[in-house]
């Protein structure tokens, strides 16, 4: 259930059951202790309630237990047609993953738009001007709780992705300028040719 609401959508109880194959009554079960746990967040919108990952936290953690299963082999899903979409790029909850979110947190590091120091990233004033350069209102970021930066290891790549505020708010510019779009009730996300085209660009940039 965890893992169905990683593309950071929000799921109603029936659909979570449906998702892990069990009666509502097991996953209202299920759910309570995952509430209780401070894992999920439920939203109620007039008679319907629905779930989704209480923080990013959570979606690096699933990311990297999905790293775990993968290396020792142990996937519940074993490689099917949909598996390369997910390799190239899918949604960590609120960021960008894959093939294209590692190249970009490369990239980004490479530039010296990041700077990697231990366990802390900071935005350096270079990677602030492009983001800035993509709309991103950093000014608004910095006045949130949130982290701007934070390295997520992707479990596909085996290597860091970008999350924290600035993570989401980069995916959301990429589908605010249709260069990509969310695939209904999956975590791909898909580029469009002149997206991707205009994403490595800006890479380069």
């Amino acid at each position: 259930m965890l893992t169905a609401l990683m593309s950071g959508k929000a799921l109603t109880p029936t659909e979570l059951a449906q998702e892990a194959g069990v009666t509502p009554q097991t996953a209202s079960t299920h759910i309570a202790k995952l509430e209780a746990q401070g894992l999920l967040l439920r939203r109620r919108q007039g008679r319907h309630s629905y779930l989704a990952l209480a923080n990013d936290d959570g979606a690096g953690v699933l990311e990297a237990l999905m790293g775990l299963a993968a290396k020792s082999g142990h996937m519940r899903t074993r490689t099917g047609p949909r598996d390369p979409a997910l390799r190239r790029a899918r949604a960590c909850y609120d960021h960008l993953a894959g093939e294209m979110g590692t190249d970009l947190f490369a990239a980004w590091t490479e530039r010296g738009f990041l700077k990697v120091a231990g366990e802390q990233l900071d935005l350096t004033s270079a990677g602030a001007a492009a983001a800035q350069s993509l709309g991103v209102d950093l000014d608004a970021l910095r006045h949130a709780r949130a982290p701007l930066c934070r390295a997520c290891l992707d479990w596909s790549m085996r290597r860091s992705h970008l999350a924290g505020s600035v993570g989401r708010a980069l995916l959301r510019q990429f589908e605010a300028l249709s260069w990509a779009a969310r695939a209904p009730r999956s975590r791909v996300v898909r580029f469009s040719p002149d997206g991707e085209r205009r994403f490595y660009a800006f890479l380069r940039e």
